[in-house]
């Protein structure tokens, strides 16, 4: 475990790195915790790295920009980490072209902008050698992820302000950003999460069926807001690691 800055100049974004030994170069997936843009999840980061590195996977866990900063600060780091990844992949015996992203709540939204970003995602400088990998994820799973941000208004308000036009909060939100390019998901979420509703992801889930996007969905009866692992807690919830590992080793991580 190491931690590093993601940027050539001085600011808050780091990446933290969870290698694995392997014989060859291994899958590798960014995790993003969340926290309503306001805060970062300790539980949904790094348990969640052991978790990968159990798996035989790569894991890097994201300390990205939160509120006072905004749009699209937070959505640069998250292209940077993959980026990052890339760039380094040959030190940490990453295989380049395989590096997917992973988040929940807020972070699973962030994960979920990156996936469908239709641009090249540049950060506001400088520019490095860093900046030449493609920030593109190759997957995507998202834990009870805000889709739509008028259905958390206090992630919405932290990424981009409590005065942004409704147009802006639509523009984010991932269900209308969906395309036949987008990276195959995984998404699972609780039936009864009172932060918030399953019926986001489920918007989604249509999304990416209307597009052809592979994809596997899972939602559990019940279960707080937050389980993260939820190992211990809900053996229900739980269970999306075991079905997790197995779409991780459908897509050949």
């Amino acid at each position: 475990m190491s931690e590093h800055p993601l940027w050539p100049v001085d600011g808050a974004a780091t990446i933290t790195a969870f290698p694995v030994r392997a014989a060859r170069p291994a899958p590798a997936v960014v995790v993003f915790p969340g926290g309503g843009y306001h805060h970062l999840a300790g539980h949904e980061g790094v348990p969640v790295a052991r978790w990968l590195n159990g798996l035989g996977v790569a894991a890097y866990v994201l300390r990205y920009r939160l509120a006072p900063h905004r749009h699209p600060l937070p959505l640069l780091d998250a292209a940077r980490a993959v980026r990052w990844v890339r760039h380094h992949a040959s030190a940490h015996g990453v295989d380049p072209a395989r590096v997917g992203v992973l988040g929940f709540s807020a972070g699973g939204h962030l994960a979920g902008l990156l996936a469908t970003e239709p641009g090249p995602a540049l950060p506001e400088g400088p520019h490095d050698a860093i900046d030449r990998a493609d920030p593109r994820p190759g997957l995507a799973i998202l834990g009870y992820p805000v889709t739509v941000l008028d259905g958390h208004r206090g992630s919405a308000d932290n990424l981009l302000g409590p005065d942004a036009p409704a147009s802006l909060r639509a523009e984010l939100s991932l269900p209308g950003r969906v395309s036949a390019a987008t990276p195959p998901m995984f998404l699972w979420h609780t039936a009864d999460d009172e932060s918030v509703p399953v019926a986001g992801t489920l918007e989604l889930a249509g999304a990416l069926a209307r597009h052809g996007v592979t994809q596997e969905l899972h939602v559990y009866p019940n279960g707080r807001h937050g389980l993260g692992l939820a190992a211990g807690e809900n053996p229900t919830a739980a269970d999306w690691t075991a079905r997790c590992s197995i779409f991780l080793r459908d897509q050949g991580w």
